[in-house]
């Protein structure tokens, strides 16, 4: 009975492994193997902040320097210099918590109501390049090593072309003839020098430069540097915008500063009478406490204009907000506007022909626990993104935005109504109680 029971056993057990080899054979012989748009789609898609991989957004990693044959219509570069700062150091480690901070804006999830598309699926090919490979040991071969990446990055064919002979391009490819666009993630502020250098080069003429700081940065470094000359050119993370007008690479007829509110070095204000600054409009940041943010909007694009042949810069250090937002940055000044203000303004300037940008002075290592400053600056660089790819749009006037389209409420309109709504249902209670 024994032999028997342990017989009935391996036989049993026999019939069951040779069912699940069959089993499994039969699951491969009817396996078909996916295409690639398939396995993308499967795959590809990160909805989870933690799951992405680095990248700004978790968008497609190229190292551009080294891919000449990528194309592209806007690319993320990462600037990650700051030997060049006047008070705390540690911008060079801004593109990292710029992207880590980005990390929700993951293409599947970044639809902005305000512009009415998402960026980053919509006719432009937005990618991340990387960094830029930067010593820290020589100023003089960093601006080298930055101007000709950015001149490398920005003299490519955009990769948008129209599909087919006759086809009418996109308005922004006729904008910027073809050309792609950089936004920049700094480092310090002297990165923009090398960038304006390259933008003169690309377009043959001076770019007009809108410029959000606390401070000017036009100083002129010969007033500061006592008797210790330097033996370079002085150029420092405030210096820049007075080297750049020397060099005539601005536009001094139609630029702007704003956001402005720092102290001034001596004892007058020469700083604001003379120098190459001279031609620049300026907005202070309690000005936004009179005229609002639409009066900020409205005297930046009187200013600059609505030239589509004058390609436009936005330069922006963080340090625009005040710290009580954005604390983590070399040079703070308190009385900033708010991320809220800021993002109003920026939206506002979208149909301005903004050719490149960057954001800098981000300095983690002064960021509070929550990443705060990191968190503004990727916000920022989502809508300057979203401002290029609308502008892009062949009739941007049909893609206004959730609020403003037929059929939907204007922002006052729905608030009212809300408020009526709910005083309506408080009279309602009163009246069951």
């Amino acid at each position: 009975m024994v032999y028997l029971k342990y017989k009935t056993l391996a036989v049993a057990g026999a019939i069951l492994s040779a069912q699940v080899v069959d089993c499994h054979s039969r699951h491969g012989e009817e396996q078909i193997p996916l295409s690639q748009e398939e396995l993308e789609h499967k795959w590809a898609p990160e909805l989870s902040a933690f799951a992405t991989m680095g990248s700004f957004g978790g968008l497609k990693h190229v190292p551009c320097l080294t891919k000449p044959n990528e194309l592209y219509d806007i690319a993320i570069i990462g600037a990650p210099f700051d030997t060049a700062t006047s008070y705390r150091p540690g911008a060079r480690f801004g593109p990292r918590a710029i992207r880590e901070a980005s990390g929700r804006q993951v293409a599947a999830r970044s639809y902005n109501v305000r512009a009415g598309i998402n960026p980053y699926l919509d006719w432009a090919k937005v990618i991340d390049c990387g960094n830029i490979p930067i010593t820290q040991m020589d100023n003089r071969i960093a601006e080298k090593q930055m101007f000709e990446a950015f001149l490398e990055l920005g003299t490519r064919k955009a990769a948008y072309q129209p599909q087919e002979k006759g086809d009418k391009p996109k308005r922004q490819a006729r904008i910027s003839d073809g050309k792609p666009k950089l936004v920049t993630l700094g480092g310090d502020h002297s990165i923009i020098l090398p960038a304006l250098r390259a933008l003169n080069q690309i377009y043959k003429k001076p770019i007009t430069v809108i410029h959000f700081d606390a401070h000017q940065d036009t100083w002129e470094s010969s007033r500061y540097d006592g008797y210790w000359k330097p033996d370079v050119d002085g150029l420092n993370h405030g210096t820049w915008l007075f080297h750049a007008g020397q060099e005539g690479l601005i536009s001094n007829t139609t630029s702007a500063h704003a956001g402005l509110r720092s102290y001034l070095g001596g004892s007058d204000d020469r700083d604001y009478r003379t120098g190459v600054e001279k031609g620049f409009m300026r907005i202070h940041a309690d000005d936004v406490d009179d005229i609002g943010t639409q009066g900020v909007v409205d005297a930046i694009v009187s200013r600059v204009g609505l030239d589509p042949d004058q390609p436009v810069y936005i330069s922006l250090d963080i340090d625009v907000l005040d710290p009580s937002i954005a604390p983590g940055t070399g040079t703070p000044e308190s009385g900033g506007w708010t991320s809220r203000e800021l993002a109003r303004i920026l939206r506002g300037l979208e149909k301005l022909n903004v050719v490149g940008a960057d954001v800098v002075e981000v300095s983690p290592s002064y960021d509070h626990r929550a990443g705060g400053t990191a968190l503004a600056a990727a916000h920022v660089v989502n809508e300057i993104i979203a401002s290029m790819v609308k502008l892009g749009v062949e009739d941007p006037g049909t893609v206004g935005g959730w609020f403003g389209r037929k059929g939907n409420k204007s922002v006052k309109e729905g608030v009212m109504e809300s408020y009526q709504e709910g005083a309506a249902g408080s009279e309602a209670r009163k009246d069951e109680l």
